[in-house]
């Protein structure tokens, strides 16, 4: 039987300056547009800071969570050290959820690997508690934004299309969270679509020319092994089996060695990636095959998307979805298709409990990259890289950070050379970082006081293909409802609120804008660590310019899948002695951040260092 798989009431570019009369008008504190990871690590701060705010989280779908309720459950990141603040606290609140369920010996807490691991209706169930318990936030799904009404330098209302009828939200402060940054498009803030030149911004990793291609897209489907916990994969409006007689040839003459691949089991290549770790209650995140020659990304056909109106991006999504499904359709039931082949599709089916009003299969397709807005501060590839000097292990300082990130650039390909079946990717790269800080204006517009957009925030191609990750954008929008908490007090333009106030409220509540592997959040240590790193105080630990450089983005040992142990030359090492030139180069920087601290020269470890700083900053 066919099914049509419909994109539902997706966000669409919008006229500006209030084109549709709204029936109804509704006044908020705080609007997010865009139910993102990013979008609700935005609104908690807020409800949590000031329990009288009303917040409206608004998202053209059906269900919140974005892409990690729509099918990406295997998390980016490259070490648990990196995980902080509201994705830690998700990851936690997932675990217990398991822990509850199946006992805490059980092999689902066990899979869930710490809780960063889960099933869509897990992560989705989890994140409706979180925001369950906060009684300032009011949820409004199936709402998409038709227009935005500004004045001069602040955004007044967002008018959106409801289930019945148009309604105007009105704010004081506006969150664009959307990955597509639907918002800050209607209200005319600057953005770019596509990719840099090499010389523009000095990125190894840019084309020479500059260019509107886009990083591919793909649907993440979760599916499973289980036969009492399979659904069928069905058959997509518009399926045509002409469309994949081309993939014969190469089942045929060994080019495809298999359906499922996972390169950390030994099974490298295969049309779709089964990612490891497993989830909870043996199923997968299934996911494109980097590098291979039948891929699940289209790079190409996605680049009307991010400017397109509702009619064009479901025009995408169904191709996206013909591909992605209609594809393994073909490879379980076609007889054309050698037995072999088949019997391993067919060892795959979508998971029964999983997206259970849409059968299946998830509502949202894997936007990569969308816009990427031009704020007060482009994020680019040199954020990535090594501090200046001979031998430094740590990425480039920024003293105005309010996030951090480990995972390094990384893009599964902008352009598609040759047939669909057999081609390749272009504008593919995976590249090595250390852990890297992000700067406060990589959020904020640069003539707008009053919009946050940590999703489709202010970065190059290059820059943005390390920021796209959710992890990130959660800590991004946690910091971005930081600053709106901090604005609130006094109507303040979030361009005068402190990147170090910021910070402090961060820090305070156990949240890293600063990598240090050895003081993790929730020891008596934590807030003082980061608040001296952040002050630029981890510089010195970095080698000597007199020592030989160790390899940039060196990982720690390798622990299962894409995770590693910590970064090494990233401890501050709060019991090791205070030895020159160390001590020399602390007292230099605590008489500019804590000019009242008494005996500092006195002091014989790190550790006593920096709690006597930090006492008295």
């Amino acid at each position: 039987m066919k099914t049509r798989m419909v994109l539902l009431l997706l966000a669409s570019i919008a006229c500006s300056a209030g084109s549709a009369r709204a029936e109804s008008m509704s006044e908020f504190d705080v609007v997010v547009y865009g139910a993102t990871p990013g979008g609700i690590a935005a609104a908690i701060p807020v409800a949590r800071r000031h329990p009288a705010a009303r917040i409206a989280l608004v998202t053209p779908y059906r269900r919140i969570g974005g892409m990690i309720t729509n099918g990406l459950t295997h998390p980016d990141f490259r070490t648990f050290e990196a995980r902080t603040g509201l994705f830690r606290e998700f990851n936690e609140r997932v675990e217990e959820f398991y822990r509850e369920k199946f006992g805490p010996d059980s092999p689902q807490v066990r899979d869930s690997l710490q809780g960063t691991h889960a099933g869509p209706e897990v992560n989705h169930t989890v994140l409706r508690e979180m925001l369950d318990k906060l009684p300032g936030i009011e949820i409004f799904t199936a709402h998409r934004l038709e227009s935005v009404e500004r004045e001069g330098a602040r955004i007044v209302s967002l008018t959106l299309r409801g289930p019945r009828s148009l309604v105007t939200f009105s704010a004081g402060y506006f969150v664009d969270a959307t990955y597509e940054g639907d918002l800050l498009a209607a209200a005319k803030v600057a953005y770019r679509i596509g990719r840099e030149s090499r010389d523009e911004y000095g990125e190894s990793l840019a084309p020479p020319t500059a260019d509107d291609q886009l990083q591919g897209y793909n649907f993440r489907l979760t599916m499973t092994d289980r036969p009492d916990n399979q659904a069928p994969v069905p058959k997509p409006t518009g399926y045509r089996r002409e469309d994949y007689l081309e993939l014969l040839p190469l089942l045929q003459d060994g080019s495809v060695k298999r359906i499922f691949g996972d390169p950390f089991m030994n099974l490298p290549g295969g049309i779709y990636k089964r990612q490891t770790p497993k989830l909870p209650s043996g199923k997968r995140d299934i996911n494109d095959v980097s590098h291979s020659i039948v891929r699940l990304s289209m790079p190409g056909v996605n680049r009307q998307w991010p400017d397109g109106d509702v009619a064009t991006r479901q025009q995408i999504f169904d191709r996206h979805m013909r591909h992605n499904v209609g594809m393994l359709y073909f490879l379980q039931n076609d007889e054309a298709v050698s037995e072999r082949f088949r019997q391993e599709a067919r060892l795959w089916g979508l998971c029964r409990d999983e997206f259970t009003d849409n059968q299946h299969l998830p509502e949202q397709l894997y936007v990569r990259e969308g816009r990427r807005m031009v704020g007060r501060y482009v994020f680019t590839q040199r954020d990535t890289q090594r501090a200046p000097g001979t031998g430094h292990a740590r990425a480039i300082f920024h003293a105005d950070a309010i996030a951090m990130g480990d995972y390094g650039p990384n893009c599964h390909g902008t352009h598609h050379e040759g047939p669909l079946f057999g081609g390749r990717h272009t504008g593919e790269f995976y590249q090595k970082a250390a852990p890297y800080q992000i700067p406060y204006g990589a959020l904020l517009p640069r003539d707008v006081d009053n919009l946050a957009v940590p999703v489709a925030c202010s970065a190059s191609h290059v820059g943005f293909c390390a920021l796209r990750l959710e992890p990130i954008w959660m800590s991004l929008g946690q910091a971005s409802g930081e600053a709106i908490a901090l604005a609130l007090k006094s109507t303040a333009a979030l361009g005068h609120v402190s990147p170090q106030d910021i910070r402090d409220r961060l820090h305070e509540t156990d949240v890293a804008t600063i990598y240090v592997s050895d003081v993790p959040e929730g020891t008596s240590d934590f807030a003082a660590v980061q608040w001296w790193g952040s002050a630029g105080g981890l510089i010195a630990l970095d080698r000597s310019d007199n020592e030989p450089p160790a390899e940039y983005g060196t990982r720690g040992k390798h622990r299962l899948g894409q995770y590693y142990h910590a970064f090494p030359e990233h401890a501050i090492g709060l019991d090791e002695p205070l030895t020159e030139p160390v001590r020399s180069a602390w007292i230099r920087l605590a008489k500019q951040v804590a000019p009242n601290a008494p005996d500092l020269d006195q002091t014989t470890t790190r550790g006593e260092f920096v709690r006597r700083a930090w006492s008295s900053r």
